[in-house]
């Protein structure tokens, strides 16, 4: 299928203008070989290892959350280097679906929503609010947890949350905990959670998921939709997140 007609149907499945403002020149096509696409790899990250098993598997096309350069560069580092080596001499295309899905109908919010079990889910600037039956922080951590099979960290005893807002990766910003205020959300699950931002918010339950296990669901499940849509062969490229939890005593 010619790479055109793809980038057609991930347009429409995350529109270019749902980005974040700072997305600008970082999402689309990355790599574009102008190549015929017969097999699509999909992962969260566009590294070397993810390149090394898209290669693996002949993949002519690589689409990820996360873009292979984010900040402009002069000097090329070892890490990109290697990767840009590995998309070039094996032919992959690479095309980026960044804050535009996480806003689209069936992105990473929606589908961590699902994973999580919420209900009657509404749509909140980037993230997701949801019902849940009636937890503590500790009983609702703990779901998360088991949900995402990841470690999480939480912070803020309550009992009775009933209300939850989720947002994949990087949510932890004070703009975001506001609107889960506002929105009636007793309870917040995202990823790299700061102390100032844990300081000042001990009114909420706040629930640190990793930014890998919030953000991962959504590219697995984009997979059978482009099965659907394109007819090829699409497979989703696992890279665990290497992260474990220890605590003292």
């Amino acid at each position: 299928m010619e790479l055109a007609k793809i980038v057609e149907i991930l347009e429409e499945i995350a529109p270019p203008e749902l980005a974040e403002d700072f997305d600008e020149g970082r999402i689309g096509l990355i790599l574009d070989l102008e190549n015929d696409v017969q097999k699509i790899a999909v992962a969260l990250d566009a590294n070397a290892y993810v390149l090394e098993k898209a290669a693996e598997i002949r993949a002519d096309l690589l689409i990820t959350h996360h873009t292979l350069i984010f900040r402009p560069v002069n000097i090329i580092p070892k890490p990109l280097a290697t990767s840009l080596r590995l998309a070039l001499e094996n032919g992959i295309s690479l095309y980026s679906m960044h804050t535009n899905y996480d806003r689209a109908k069936g992105g990473v919010n929606d589908v961590l929503a699902a994973r999580l079990g919420l209900r009657d889910i509404e749509d909140v600037e980037i993230g997701r609010i949801g019902k849940v039956d009636p937890c503590s922080s500790a009983e609702l951590a703990a779901r998360v947890s088991e949900c995402l099979k990841t470690p999480v960290m939480y912070a803020g005893e309550k009992e009775g949350i009933k209300r939850v807002m989720v947002f994949g990766g990087s949510g932890f910003r004070n703009e975001y905990i506001q609107i889960a205020r506002e929105r009636g959300a007793e309870a917040f699950v995202s990823s790299e959670l700061k102390h100032d931002v844990l300081r000042s918010n001990g009114d909420l339950c706040l629930i640190d998921a990793t930014h890998y296990a919030t953000e991962n669901p959504g590219m697995e499940a984009l997979c059978p939709r482009l099965r659907e849509l394109l007819g090829l062969e699409v497979e989703f490229i696992e890279q665990p997140s290497g992260l474990k939890a220890i605590t003292w005593g």
